[in-house]
């Protein structure tokens, strides 16, 4: 096992030359990635919470569909109606928060005149 590992890492060796030959790397972003090259700590902040409150909002929308769901099928039984209500109730609470989360961050953009939240968009493929 140990010789098998040794003569690969000895093959993986003898390309590390041909890599180091290449004189110039260019490193800048092109075509669709281009946009990167204008990337800064509070667009990648933003970016994160603008994705962090999508991500979100989509669970707790996806949360209230199963609880729905379960009160569909619960089949009258009045311990699974009561688990499937507390279940609705819980992501209702958990959407009120994210949509007044949301509310007060455009509130602090507008009155403060920063960008916390900038516009997301996902591209299709």
């Amino acid at each position: 096992m140990i010789s098998s590992i040794k003569n690969k890492l000895q093959y993986a060796l003898l390309a590390i030359p041909a890599f180091a030959a290449t004189e110039n790397i260019d490193l800048t972003p092109k075509d669709n990635f281009a946009g990167l090259a204008d990337l800064s700590f509070g667009g990648i902040v933003s970016g994160a919470i603008s994705l962090i409150l999508l991500v979100v909002a989509l669970v707790f929308f996806f949360v209230l569909i199963m609880g729905g769901l379960r009160w569909v099928m619960s089949g009258g039984d009045q311990k699974n109606v009561e688990a499937a209500r507390n279940q609705i109730t819980n992501a209702l609470i958990g959407l009120a928060i994210v949509f007044a989360t949301f509310a007060i961050m455009k509130l602090i953009e507008t009155i403060f005149g920063i960008t916390i939240l900038s516009n997301l968009t996902i591209k299709p493929f």
